[in-house]
């Protein structure tokens, strides 16, 4: 079961420095991450979101390789490549991967100008050592789908607070 996270930070360039973080603690398997996104408030008040995967351009890629083949089966390979592409581009802009596009823009209207929201759906984590990487960092924790312990332990994390000693139970 995944969870999902959001902290707000106040500026893009420090979301996309915890994104990093977070990658780089992947790499050393204490988290597995399913997303993250990006979403900043421009002062128009338009959201946008800093996607890790452009589906679009996936999608005309993959479809125009596809297409691109099988037009030169039918000695149409430019005919076949435009038609797959553009049908991939369609079909990569339709699909929806990992958290969901309209769930982040309406959360994403909350924010003020500037600020910036770093969506993360945690597949899994080894919560102690990932915690105590990101201890100070700053932040504020906007939703959570974690237990009340866990979304404290991880307020208090970013706080900078040090972590609570576990009760010998």
């Amino acid at each position: 079961m995944s969870d999902l996270v959001v902290v707000v930070y106040p500026t893009e360039q420090k979301a996309e420095e915890i994104r990093q973080r977070l990658f780089e603690l992947q790499k050393e398997y204490l988290i597995q991450i399913g997303d993250a996104v990006i979403g900043t408030k421009t002062e128009s008040g338009h959201v946008k979101l800093n996607q890790l995967m452009n589906t679009t351009a996936v999608g005309a890629v993959s479809g125009g390789f596809w297409g691109l083949l099988i037009g030169t089966l039918f000695l149409m390979p430019l005919v076949g490549a435009a038609v797959g592409a553009a049908s991939g581009a369609l079909g990569g802009a339709l699909s929806d991967f990992g958290i969901d596009d309209a769930f982040m823009k309406n959360l994403g209207e909350t924010l003020q100008p500037g600020n910036a929201a770093l969506f993360v759906l945690v597949q899994s984590v080894t919560g102690d050592k990932v915690l105590e990487h990101l201890r100070g960092t700053g932040g504020v924790v906007l939703k959570t789908s974690l237990d009340h312990s866990k979304e404290q332990a991880l307020r208090d994390a970013l706080a900078g607070q040090p972590l609570a000693a576990p009760s010998a139970a």
